[in-house]
């Protein structure tokens, strides 16, 4: 019980982070045009579940992993920079055309698994999570979390559509997530900086 309630804050954290970036993030505009198409949305949110579960426990054992290999405050200094890269990335606004155009065939759920792992890899949510992992080196508490931050925003997109993408003020939700990821790559920096200049 003292292990998930050391991992919570993490989770938490995570979490946030994520359905900050995930906002008007391409795969959200992908979840839009996958509920669309298929009108499934049980084996659509399933799909992204499936998918996202997947590509990141790879992104945060993969940031875990480097950050046990590369210990150190250099180490520690690129995930800084991370952080404030992404800070920048968030506030580009992703389009509809950035996803890819699917086939009708197939069942919605591995069309929508497929669909977001690919769609994921490199995207800016499996890039934090990298950095959460790299951060916290806690695997499961990241992936818990970022799977929870992506179905929070990703399920209410496949439930609403395009009626979601109308309530939310993308461009207010980039700048919040651009000045947290901003924020926590100041904060390792100055936590750094006495190790930096020895």
């Amino acid at each position: 019980m003292t292990v998930i309630a050391a991992s919570l804050p993490i989770i938490a954290t995570s979490a946030g982070i994520v359905a900050l970036a995930e906002i008007g993030d391409k795969t959200m505009l992908l979840a839009v045009l996958l509920a669309a198409r298929y009108r499934q949305p049980g084996a659509v949110i399933a799909g992204i579940l499936a998918a996202t579960l997947a590509n990141h426990a790879l992104a945060a054992w993969a940031g875990a992993a480097l950050a046990g290999w590369l210990a150190g405050p250099w180490f520690q200094l690129a995930v800084a920079i991370g952080f404030l890269a992404m800070a920048a990335w968030t506030l580009v606004p992703d389009t509809m055309d950035t996803a890819p155009q699917l086939a009708n065939r197939g069942q919605a759920f591995m069309a929508t698994t497929i669909a977001f792992f690919v769609v994921e890899i490199g995207d800016k949510t499996q890039v934090a999570t990298m950095a959460l992992g790299a951060r916290f080196h806690d695997v499961l508490a990241v992936t818990i979390g970022t799977t929870v931050g992506m179905m929070l925003v990703n399920a209410p997109a496949v439930l609403l559509g395009e009626r979601v993408l109308g309530l939310v003020p993308l461009a207010l939700v980039r700048r919040l997530a651009a000045a947290i990821f901003a924020g926590l790559g100041l904060w390792l920096l100055w936590q750094l900086w006495p190790q930096l200049i020895k």
